[in-house]
């Protein structure tokens, strides 16, 4: 099922003195195609569960349109909207077993909608299978793990085969290992039902694993849209590229002149394409590679060995972010402690920014 957003916008009222009106979602335009996982990801406030309710039918828009398909269902009730929810705390009824809980949103339709005894029970073990949890039938809530009762609350919401799936941080209360696991089952069961999808996360990392696109949003706005590796390596903006990456991306006051890269006084990299004047300059963790007379010169903080890869903490005069980070792969990592390290600067893998405005500067990385 196709997913229209037509400048969808919800304003709350104000709570101070002032009473300016809070927007929440601010003119949200997308068109999501049927079957496709989306990942609406930003950080806390930034408008993605106010998204959810809206599509979901929880909240009522401000001004925009909503679609399903050719159907306009902006004014509809969630419902009649054909909508299936997953939200961070389960909602399970402690009372019911998992067969009891995953067979009510059956029990609850009537008239033409209202199923037999039988079929409803098969919906219900066939929902249980598709989540893997079939033989946990009998049990309720109390007696199985986070994961078990996500898969619970999974299993309710594709009983009655909805239209769109809608999870809105389905993944925030388990433990880093269960977090993994059942992202992965969200995606497989995601791809066997074809079920269009909307998953409202905070954790990029998690986003960009399962989403087939990404949507990123700050206050209310949409920033940027697009495939997970698409928006990683060509971020709009500064945001974008900060919020995007783990590490985070390593950013720099810099000055571009005569079509190169000055970081601390001292010329880094060749950009060029890219105009003269002062810039932020950003390096992913990645975008380092240890030279014995790489051009960018800094202090070495700390060397953290991971297995496979070595983390090179370093300081530098120019530097804006809180810390700096290279990751380099093990063998490569410095002999010894030196107190400097010198990197050549990888230019795909570096971007600038305009100082007022935050807004990408292209240059000719292949230059």
């Amino acid at each position: 099922m196709k997913v229209v957003l037509k400048n969808l916008t919800k304003k709350f009222p104000s709570r101070n003195k002032k009473g300016d009106e809070v927007v929440a979602v601010n003119n949200f335009d997308f068109e999501i195609p049927d079957g496709k996982l989306i990942g609406l990801l930003g950080p806390s406030g930034c408008g993605k569960s106010t998204t959810l309710n809206l599509i979901s039918g929880l909240e009522k828009p401000t001004s925009g349109q909503i679609f399903f398909g050719d159907d306009d269902v902006t004014a509809l009730p969630p419902e009649n909207r054909g909508v299936g929810l997953v939200f961070q705390n389960y909602a399970l009824y402690p009372h019911l077993t998992v067969r009891q809980n995953i067979l009510f949103p059956l029990q609850n339709l009537k008239g033409k909608d209202k199923l037999p005894k039988e079929e409803m029970e098969a919906k219900a073990l066939e929902a249980a299978r598709l989540v893997q949890i079939d033989q946990l039938m009998e049990r309720k809530p109390g007696q199985m793990s986070g994961g078990q009762q996500q898969r619970v609350a999974i299993a309710r919401a594709l009983v009655k085969r909805p239209r769109v799936l809608l999870l809105d941080e389905p993944l925030s209360n388990l433990d880093a290992r269960l977090r993994l696991q059942t992202r992965e089952e969200i995606r497989r069961i995601q791809r066997e039902t074809g079920i269009t999808t909307i998953f409202v996360t905070h954790d990029q990392e998690e986003a960009m694993s399962i989403s087939d696109m990404i949507v990123v949003m700050k206050d209310g706005v949409v920033q940027q849209i697009g495939r997970p590796q698409d928006v990683y390596d060509s971020p709009v903006n500064r945001f974008v590229a900060e919020f995007l990456g783990t590490p985070p991306i390593n950013v720099f006051e810099g000055e571009v002149k005569d079509g190169e890269l000055r970081l601390g006084g001292e010329t880094v990299l060749k950009v060029p394409g890219a105009p003269d004047g002062a810039v932020f300059a950003a390096v992913r963790p990645e975008g380092f590679a240890l030279e014995a007379d790489g051009a960018f010169r800094c202090e070495l903080k700390q060397i953290e060995v991971m297995g496979r890869d070595t983390s090179i903490v370093f300081e530098h005069p120019a530097r804006v972010s809180a810390n700096l980070r290279a990751i380099i792969p093990s063998e490569d990592r410095p002999a010894g402690s030196p107190d400097e390290v010198r990197f050549r600067l990888k230019p795909s893998k570096v971007f600038l920014f305009g100082r007022e405005d935050n807004r990408r500067i292209p240059f000719d990385a292949e230059g």
